[in-house]
């Protein structure tokens, strides 16, 4: 059974974008590398603004395909789902599900990207009603993302988990 999350409906053309500035081509000391360091930057950020988009159109098959096997992906202490996951299915159980069923319309808005080549960071909003207690709440967020031959093999949460806590009791 898919369970269907509540994502923004922005597609990545619609989200502002940071790009990692390389070696202009013409600069004779540049060498030949500058374009591929721009090919794979581009490529782990259309990866990061693909799985947002595949959350705003509930396709969790295609966010848990640009997982690595291998992932890393850490919660915030303090979050509901604190804690570090390792491979797919854990961050499928762990967190997703979980996200899915216990909360009402969450929802993680990217606002803005900041490429750094094998590493990607979103920043934005998170907002949701918990429902076990019908509180809501809002709180800014920063996601990093490490990738490595197009996956991501580590994800980092960083929030203000007070907020989250608040909606909790």
């Amino acid at each position: 059974m898919t369970r269907q999350f509540l994502w923004p409906q922005k597609t990545p053309e619609h989200l502002n974008c940071s790009l990692r500035r390389t070696k202009d081509p013409t600069d004779s000391q540049a060498g030949g590398n500058h374009r591929k360091v721009r090919e794979m930057s581009s490529q782990n950020l259309d990866g990061v603004q693909g799985a947002y988009a595949a959350f705003a159109t509930g396709d969790v098959p295609a966010v848990l395909g640009f997982l690595s096997a291998d992932i890393e992906w850490t919660e915030a202490e303090g979050f509901p789902y604190g804690g570090t996951y390792t491979g797919p299915n854990a961050v499928l159980e762990g967190v997703f599900m979980r996200l899915g069923t216990e909360w009402d319309g969450f929802a993680a808005v990217p606002e803005e990207f900041i490429d750094a080549g094998d590493t990607v960071v979103a920043l934005g909003k998170y907002s949701g009603t918990y429902k076990a207690t019908g509180k809501s709440f809002q709180a800014a967020f920063a996601h990093v993302w490490k990738l490595r031959d197009g996956q991501a093999v580590k994800f980092v949460q960083y929030t203000d988990t007070l907020k989250v806590q608040e909606a909790l009791k």
